[in-house]
């Protein structure tokens, strides 16, 4: 059985944090992505509409910066009726986010975190209304939990991923992933880029476990909703 809108809310106000689906299309074989980088359309268009749908259900859409540069997407919601846009947050560590970007073309705020302080290269993106936050940890990378924290503190409590394998890893392993949501294509690409960057794992036993709450078919794919708990860490764009 699903989450609802509404408990998905309530889990984030009580906890402080929001909660945070990640979405991937992958083929059959689980690449989300061709080696050459082509990853346009894996899915269908049935899936496209349906994921502008989740998209709109969330009060922000977040990517990273590798995403930004190799797809320039504009994250706005466009294939189902929206009366207003979600916030679009990008993570972006040494602040390489182009004013050229489609992200601006869309209307609706823009927040990008970044992992520096003061660096010159952000007027540009601030002219085209983008608000940048310098959340550093330790390590001088975006702090992964600073930025959940901080959406949560501007009244964001749904929160829509839409990432490389580089972010989705790192957010999985920070044990800021609440659910899954994949859209399975019945194709095998062969070699290609992954959902997740979680590293080489020496037993079956250290597997990042889920649960599997929803399964349907939309046009030719197959939908997956699964939700995951874990723990802590930083990322860097």
């Amino acid at each position: 059985m699903q989450t609802s809108t509404d408990q998905r809310r309530d889990v984030a106000r009580s906890r402080g944090r929001p909660w945070v689906r990640l979405q991937a299309g992958v083929s059959l074989d689980g690449r989300t992505a061709l080696d050459n980088g082509l990853s346009q359309w894996i899915n269908g268009e049935e899936s496209r509409i349906d994921s502008h749908a989740w998209r709109h259900r969330a009060d922000a859409v977040l990517t990273g910066i590798g995403t930004v540069l190799a797809d320039d997407p504009r994250l706005d919601v466009r294939l189902v009726p929206a009366k207003s846009q979600p916030l679009r947050v990008v993570l972006d560590s040494k602040l390489r986010t182009p004013a050229t970007a489609r992200l601006f073309d869309a209307p609706g705020p823009i927040r990008i975190y970044t992992g520096g302080a003061g660096d010159p290269r952000g007027f540009p993106v601030r002219e085209r209304g983008a608000v940048i936050r310098e959340l550093a940890n330790a390590g001088g990378q975006i702090d992964l939990a600073a930025v959940m924290q901080d959406l949560s503190s501007a009244g964001v409590q749904e929160i829509h991923v839409e990432a490389g394998s580089r972010l989705n890893g790192a957010l999985l392993h920070a044990g800021l992933v609440d659910e899954l949501l994949v859209y399975v294509a019945p194709k095998l690409l062969g070699t290609g880029a992954g959902l997740a960057a979680i590293g080489t794992l020496q037993s079956l036993d250290e597997a990042l476990k889920l649960r599997v709450r929803s399964l349907d078919l939309i046009g030719a794919d197959v939908r997956l909703i699964l939700q995951y708990e874990a723990v802590s860490a930083g990322f860097e764009a």
